[in-house]
């Protein structure tokens, strides 16, 4: 027995290289007012109403059930707030915040705008990305916990971030699928709730009235999530085999090895075929609570998908709704 043989990676082994850089685009909305942060305390998920200038809180944007409209990030400032969508239908969130905005409310809310997030891996200079969530210049961005920078559309990204290597699309996408981060339109629609994607840590159950609050209280209070984010993986076999046959893709419905329902894919990636002509396949699931145990779940193909938890999703709560007024 070879004690000092090493182990192979497994599918979701991978990391991006170290220092390097990923981005996707986002939606700026600007609210201006001495009431902006208690209109975005009640039409979100997270306690606004007592954030102080200079901090970044991470929101959900709600229906009046609880579902997820979108995922982002709010910035305060000493006259308002900048609302930064990152997952999520801008324009829909925009319309749904314009239209429970009442004459009375001394907010003004801004048009949509274009940005880009920057997220930054293993950068060792990443003190210098923690700076308070407001820009020092004009075109200086804002820094947000984690190693991210969100840039405006009239905005440069900074040149010693920009000769940082980039991730191309497969990486960036790996990345986020290994992370279970959630996005639209199959993780993130009107079907789900904060708890079955994973975001629980965005979710207040102790501050006041706010949209979807009573589900969501529900939820925690009576252990009610019935579904949650998982990621899975396969190694499709090299064609022409006897495996081989349709890809897992979003939409298809999964099953336990015992036939009952477990759920349903929402992501799916294809890497590149290896040397003996197999190739990966990743992607992220939302299984049903009977099912979240299963190693190994089917696709009505009869492919076999391995299941685990991806690394940055947070559990559901549970029992902890009972303080939400």
């Amino acid at each position: 027995m070879d004690l000092n043989r090493s182990t192979p990676p497994g599918p979701w082994d991978w990391r991006p290289a170290s220092p390097s850089r990923w981005q996707q685009p986002v939606t700026l909305v600007r609210l201006e007012g001495p009431d902006s942060l208690r209109f975005l305390h009640g039409q979100s998920s997270q306690d606004l109403e007592r954030a102080q200038p200079g901090q970044c809180l991470a929101t959900c944007c709600l229906t009046p059930t609880g579902r997820v409209r979108g995922l982002a990030e709010v910035l305060v400032d000493a006259s308002g707030a900048w609302l930064v969508i990152t997952a999520g239908d801008g324009a829909a969130i925009h319309q749904a915040l314009d239209r429970v905005l009442f004459p009375a409310d001394q907010v003004n809310l801004g048009p949509l705008l274009a940005g880009t997030l920057i997220c930054l891996e293993g950068l060792e200079a990443a003190g210098s990305l923690e700076a308070p969530a407001t820009p020092a210049s004009p075109a200086a961005g804002w820094s947000l916990p984690g190693q991210r920078l969100v840039l405006r559309e009239d905005e440069e990204l900074p040149a010693e971030l920009e000769a940082l290597p980039a991730l191309g699309p497969i990486e960036s996408e790996r990345w986020r699928l290994s992370q279970g981060r959630a996005l639209a339109p199959h993780e993130i629609s009107d079907e789900v709730n904060p708890f079955e994607i994973g975001v629980a840590d965005r979710v207040s159950l102790s501050k006041g009235c706010y949209v979807g609050q009573e589900t969501l209280a529900k939820l925690a209070t009576y252990d009610g999530v019935k579904q949650q984010l998982r990621r899975w993986c396969w190694a499709e076999p090299a064609a022409g085999s006897a495996s081989d046959g349709p890809a897992p893709l979003p939409g298809a419905v999964l099953r336990t090895p015992s036939g009952e329902r477990a759920g349903r894919i929402t992501s799916s990636l294809r890497l590149n075929a290896g040397p003996d002509g197999t190739s990966l396949w990743l992607g992220l699931a939302l299984v049903r609570r009977q099912a979240l145990l299963e190693p190994l779940l089917l696709t009505g193909e009869g492919i076999g998908l391995e299941i685990s938890e991806p690394t940055g999703v947070v559990a559901p709560p549970v029992g902890a709704g009972g303080a939400a007024s």
